[in-house]
């Protein structure tokens, strides 16, 4: 069982940056992905971006392109999402996930393993 544990939310200011944290506790296979996926109340959860453990290649969204930069640490199991330019409808809980089949996919039914979510507020 794969387990996943998110780090670094909080209340920000628009404008501002965040950077969150999912510390994995076991890579499953070097092809597959960590996906961040957020979920606002009331609406779908969402996917964000997503990594490649072994290549390091990368997925965004449309929404946060040229804002947010998904990377890793393999040495710590780690998988970070850097924020900038937050603006108020980036507020979510968002959640890692570890991904159950090969590539980069932006679907949440590709994803095996969840974390329990961190909590991001971007006040205006």
């Amino acid at each position: 069982q794969v387990q996943l544990v998110e780090s670094g939310g909080g209340l920000v200011q628009a404008g501002n940056s965040l950077r969150l944290s999912c510390v994995v506790s076991e890579r499953t296979f070097s092809t597959y992905a960590i996906g961040w996926f957020r979920q606002a109340p009331g609406k779908e959860r969402e996917f964000v971006a997503a990594i490649i453990w072994s290549d390091g290649s990368t997925r965004y969204a449309d929404s946060v392109k040229g804002r947010f930069i998904i990377s890793r640490d393999n040495a710590k199991n780690t998988v970070y999402l850097q924020m900038n330019s937050l603006k108020p409808q980036d507020t979510a809980a968002y959640y890692c996930a570890a991904g159950g089949v090969p590539g980069l996919s932006p679907y949440r039914y590709d994803y095996a393993y969840w974390g329990q979510g961190t909590q991001v507020t971007v006040s205006s």
